[in-house]
């Protein structure tokens, strides 16, 4: 009997001890650690930097950070395009740019927008300008799912 207790805490420790070993590579890891070192070096300023995410069925535009914090930080936001038209509707092509990244000027209203769709009211930027910075981004979501204009997940960045 003795044997046979001492037989299955070995067999445990064996599985926990392997288990333990598996890890999760995460391969966007070299990638999310440039951008971030890259953001530490923007210039404080007048400006914000936006990330476009495009949902086919939502309204809202997208995330904006201040310059030099990290994604994390960033609100998404309703664009207020009485000044300035948004890059893809002012080339007539909504939703071309999901996920590029924009030196953005304007400024927040401190009002809120109604959103039906997600039945939420996100901070409204009144756009006066902007700079395409990148097309290709790096990956800043729990999922890269979050990306898709299709699929209907609003989760903030967490890189």
């Amino acid at each position: 009997m003795n044997h046979f207790r001492n037989t299955n805490i070995f067999a445990a420790t064996l599985v926990l001890l392997f288990l333990n070993a598996c890890q999760t590579v995460d391969p966007y890891a070299p990638a999310r650690a440039a951008m971030n070192a890259a953001i530490l070096t923007e210039k404080p300023g007048d400006y914000f930097i936006g990330r476009r995410m495009f949902k086919a069925d939502y309204k809202m535009w997208g995330w904006v950070r201040e310059p030099g914090k990290p994604w994390p930080t960033a609100r998404l936001v309703m664009m207020n395009e009485q000044k300035k038209l948004a890059p893809d509707r002012s080339q007539g092509k909504i939703g071309l740019d999901n996920n590029f990244i924009y030196r953005l000027s304007g400024k927040f209203s401190g009002e809120t927008v109604y959103e039906p769709a997600s039945d939420r009211f996100y901070p409204e930027f009144v756009l006066e300008g902007y700079e395409l910075l990148s097309t290709k981004s790096e990956p800043i979501y729990v999922t890269n799912e979050q990306e898709k204009p299709d699929v209907r997940i609003i989760l903030k960045p967490v890189h």
